[in-house]
């Protein structure tokens, strides 16, 4: 799975010739899961996906927001689509979020590593 994400992110540089679409990326969290499930690591997995969280909450945050108060919060949501219209460029969002993917990533491998399995 590694490698196939891997070979997806070298050809999916921009402009993006592949889009990756809810199929794969459903199937990428089922997968996810699945191995935090059975390794008993399911308290790492909103660490290491913490790009997916705030994506989520903000979405969560913008509908709530607008129907109790009829205001929003963003701009747009998810979250990153209110960055590109702050006038983030498309790029500078994305290697941003790589790199806040990446750092979580680390810290939820040094927890794995640190913490005694129960």
């Amino acid at each position: 799975m590694v490698g196939a994400l891997l070979a997806f992110l070298w050809f999916n540089v921009h402009p993006a010739e592949f889009i990756m679409g809810d199929t794969g990326a459903l199937a990428i969290g089922a997968t996810l899961a699945a191995c935090a499930l059975t390794t008993g690591f399911v308290v790492l997995l909103p660490v290491a996906g913490v790009i997916f969280v705030a994506e989520t909450v903000s979405v969560i945050l913008q509908v709530g927001s607008f129907k109790l108060r009829g205001k929003r919060i963003f701009r747009m949501s998810p979250i990153h689509n209110h960055f590109e219209l702050i006038g983030w460029p498309e790029e500078k969002v994305t290697i941003r979020f790589w790199l806040i993917g990446a750092l979580a990533g680390i810290v939820a491998a040094i927890l794995a590593f640190a913490t005694p399995i129960l």
